[in-house]
């Protein structure tokens, strides 16, 4: 998703408490950044910050960090999370967004983050073939998150692509994972899980688009006889 430069962007987030600039720096020290140790969860792409916004204030018996590689769209969430926590009077206390390539993500986390679920939320489907290897499901990245990710970890996966969704779940039992559940229909599922509905995707839903939804769990790789 392309987003106009914005220049208040940079200044804000260099002077907010909850950015991080120097993410390489905090590799396997994570979670020593939160006030609390409490389960953390990473979202990949947190584009405007709608979710993990709305996320973390519903959960402050959770610690979340967020990442993107836009100055803008991580100066929209900055603000997005400001305006969710101002509005119950509450300090930002749970949540850290940093700048990061998440192709190159095993240079800020490793095993001794202990991170127990990753959300990945309408990444770029990248349709053409030569391209797969870009998706943040493809086996060559799972197999980086499947690095810091403990043991029995989550990852919770929706998209509107169909293409996407149907290599994700093969891409997810290639590299190790188990798939929990899935569904083609996330609106008709309000079991499915405590869903948080961002701005992508109620504009699909708006255009009569299905969203496609999944939660693999990481399990030891199987060794052949």
């Amino acid at each position: 998703m392309r987003i106009r430069f914005k220049p208040w962007a940079r200044p804000e987030l260099e002077a907010s408490k909850f950015y991080i600039d120097n993410p390489e720096d905090y590799k396997g020290k994570w979670r020593s950044l939160f006030k609390e140790d409490k389960p953390l969860h990473l979202e990949l792409g947190c584009g405007k910050g709608s979710f993990i916004s709305n996320l973390a204030i519903r959960h402050p018996e959770t610690n979340y960090i967020a990442i993107d590689l836009v100055d803008a769209m991580l100066g929209l969430a900055k603000r997005n999370i400001e305006a969710a926590y101002g509005e119950v009077n509450k300090e930002v206390d749970n949540v850290y967004l940093t700048r990061y390539d998440i192709e190159r993500v095993l240079n800020i986390f490793d095993k001794e983050d202990k991170i127990e679920r990753i959300y990945i939320n309408f990444c770029n489907p990248w349709p053409r073939g030569k391209h797969h290897k870009k998706r943040l499901t493809h086996t060559r990245q799972l197999e980086k998150y499947r690095e810091f990710l403990k043991d029995d970890g989550e990852i919770y996966f929706k998209t509107d692509d169909d293409s996407l969704f149907s290599d994700s779940l093969t891409y997810f039992v290639d590299c190790g994972f188990r798939i929990l559940d899935k569904t083609y229909d996330l609106e008709s599922r309000p079991d499915f899980w405590d869903n948080i509905m961002t701005e992508h995707e109620k504009m699909f839903m708006e255009q009569g688009i299905k969203i496609k939804a999944l939660k693999a769990q990481k399990m030891e790789f199987m060794v052949e006889k």
